[in-house]
């Protein structure tokens, strides 16, 4: 059985393990890292390796569990969290030093598998110091004797690691912005079985809560000019069309559907967007939007369908104006669409929709303001909202007529199709936060928004917010108020938190969007205006070298040639001699050296023979020379120069 490692030795090694942990479980459900983190600190307080049927039964249990939470679906999300339940097991059976070797190996990939969730700023710095903490371990584990104590944990110690990453720090940088990129990617990862939060293509009433309560940024949008007035910011990402009696969903004809040309009525909008990962296939734009921009198409609801998942943070630059004209004349596809109601559901509101039809005499605009101003004078706005029943909207526009945006858009759009009046249901973002240090807009996950988009005769699909028409006297709880009673820092620390994003933006810009576009605009300066992978490799090899150099210079500066006067003597020895022609192979001892020189030098075999001798004594005995045999040896060394014998027939041996 393995010697069990000194508890110091031992303690070091979990914690070096925990550290690397640390970021991949912060990527994981709340619940799950929680549960795995207990696991892993069971494993750390009980020093005895745990028994063999235990260690199985919990790979199977966890394994199961996993397999449940993610729906038994295979995904990059499940693959990570696979990988940090089996390093939460790993510590009960880490015993002896081959244990916590392995330990530690297999540790290194959890950091790594965090960047395929999230590569910020966070993580990047956890990673870093789980590494350093981890080559420290594997340090003292070299130095492990068996039955001795446990190699001391000092500064030297975390100076030696520190440098070594510090001389590393620049060949890296060197290759992540000179090494050439693929314009797109030799194979793609697999998508997340759980979406992460943000907005889903489908939507029902009461689904929002929790992502009410979500403050984290979105998307991330500076304009080229200057910016248009917060109530104007409607951010738009999907458009539902089709209802059943509670539940939203996008047709997915629009995508085949030839796209809309919006005309603009108002001054065009330029503006360029940092979209966080929601591994869905849209981009957020501004509405109305132009034209699509790069990486997405525009479908014919002027939506924005995204090429590939956003899996991963991505910027791109957007054409919009505040007011457009949309689809002047109406297919009948999509009127039909656009007038879809189940039947058999919520009557009370389909009669009520008929009758202000007959009532306006065919004036669509009119039931609109109608509809509105009923909003305006009986409805309250709240996040907390009485169930309704199977006829939802028949509920909530005549019975509880509180609710929040998802309600009112769905309530607004089901009456406006009963009274014949072509409508749908937008998702996006309403608003946002312009932050101070950086001059542009935070736009977060707690502004999901839902509004409407009605079809007026030489007005074409026209915004209409029905939320926004509720009074404000009726307003009885917003989601600002619900992010600050559930916020971990008061408001007073706003400036810190408006700091930290514009840190994550910066980080943004200069790392995760990074991409062979931008790389190949790296020497503009210089007059390249698109580098070529030739010109990007031959400035990766002068910048790598370069560096290499610069940290020889820096590890070799002030070392001289040859600590010891005895050796850099007997190399300029055997540098004379190379000259001469005798030539001696690195791997040759001193003494054949000198046997092959009194062979070929029978005149001075005597001289060499003594010099050879006398440097493998000083060089390779137990004790070196006395200084005075040190001095004169050295001198003999020196003042040494072959001559060459000559045979009779003129030969030199």
């Amino acid at each position: 059985m393995a010697e069990p490692l000194p508890t110091p030795l031992r303690r070091w090694c979990m914690a070096a393990a925990a550290a690397c942990l640390l970021p991949l479980l912060l990527q994981l459900p709340p619940g799950l890292a929680l549960a795995l983190a207990a696991m892993a600190a069971t494993g750390y307080l009980f020093e005895r390796r745990w028994p063999a049927a235990l260690r199985l039964l919990l790979v199977l249990l966890v394994a199961g569990y996993l397999l449940l939470t993610f729906g038994f679906n295979l995904g990059r999300d499940t693959g990570t969290a696979l990988l940090a339940a089996l390093l939460a097991i790993k510590p009960g059976e880490t015993h002896g030093a081959r244990d916590a070797r392995s330990l530690l190996g297999f540790s290194l990939f959890a950091p790594f598998a965090a960047f395929l969730q999230d590569q910020g700023p966070l993580t990047m710095a956890l990673t870093v110091l789980a590494v350093a903490m981890l080559l420290v371990a594997l340090a003292m584990l070299a130095e492990q004797r068996p039955g001795a104590a446990a190699p001391k944990l000092d500064r030297p110690r975390f100076t030696q690691v520190g440098l070594a990453i510090a001389v590393a720090l620049p060949l890296a940088l060197a290759g992540f912005w000179l090494f050439p990129r693929l314009a797109t990617p030799l194979w793609g990862m697999p998508e997340n079985v759980l979406g992460r939060s943000g907005l889903n293509d489908r939507m029902t009433p009461d689904e929002w809560v929790e992502l009410f309560a979500d403050d984290t940024p979105a998307l991330r949008v500076r304009f080229e000019g200057p910016a248009p007035r917060r109530q104007d910011l409607y951010w738009r990402a999907q458009v539902l069309w089709d209802f059943d009696g509670q539940t939203w969903t996008r047709d997915m004809g629009a995508y085949s559907r030839a796209a809309p040309v919006p005309r603009a009525r108002s001054a065009e909008l330029r503006y360029e967007v940092a979209l966080e990962p929601t591994d869905r296939r849209y981009l957020v734009v501004l509405d109305t939007p132009l034209e699509a921009p790069g990486g997405g198409r525009l479908a014919s609801d002027a939506s924005v369908v995204a090429d590939a998942p956003v899996s991963r943070m991505i910027k791109y630059t957007g054409r919009s104006a505040i007011d457009a004209t949309l689809e002047a004349e109406l297919a009948p596809e999509a009127r039909r669409l656009a007038l879809q109601l189940p039947p058999g559901l919520n009557p009370r509101t389909v009669a009520l929709g008929r009758q202000w039809s007959a009532e306006s005499g065919g004036d669509d605009v009119a039931v609109v303001r109608r509809a509105l101003a009923w909003i305006g004078e009986d409805f309250s706005y709240s996040l907390t909202v009485p169930p309704t029943g199977l006829n939802a909207v028949d509920d909530f526009l005549f019975e509880t007529q509180v609710g929040f945006c998802q309600h009112y858009s769905s309530a607004f759009a089901v009456l406006m199709r009963a009274a014949g009046i072509p409508t749908r249901v937008v998702l996006g973002y309403a608003g946002g936060y312009r932050n101070p240090y950086g001059d542009y807009w935070s736009v977060r996950r707690m502004d999901a928004h839902a509004w409407n988009e009605v079809w007026l005769e030489g007005r074409g699909w026209t915004r209409v917010d029905p939320t926004a028409a509720v009074a404000p006297v009726r307003i009885l709880d917003t989601v600002e108020d619900r992010a600050r009673s559930e916020a971990l820092l008061p408001e007073t620390f706003t400036p810190v938190r408006d700091f930290a994003d514009w840190a994550r933006r910066s980080w943004n810009e200069m790392v995760l969007t990074f991409d062979a576009e931008r790389q190949a605009r790296l020497f503009r300066p210089l007059g390249i205006d698109q580098a070529s992978a030739g010109q990007l490799g031959l400035a990766f090899a002068l910048g790598a070298g370069g560096v290499m150099a610069l940290t020889l210079w820096y590890l070799m500066r002030g070392q001289p040639g040859s600590r010891d006067p005895v050796v850099a003597a007997w190399l300029g020895f055997t540098r004379r001699m190379r000259r001469a022609g005798f030539e001696k192979p690195p791997s040759e001892p001193p003494l054949a050296y000198a046997a092959r020189l009194s062979a070929a030098l029978p005149g001075q075999a005597e001289t060499l023979e003594s010099l050879s001798r006398r440097y493998a004594a000083h060089r390779y005995a137990r004790g070196q020379l006395p200084a005075e045999a040190r001095a004169r040896l050295i001198a003999d060394l020196r003042a040494f120069r072959p001559v060459k014998s000559h045979r009779p027939n003129g030969e030199s041996p």
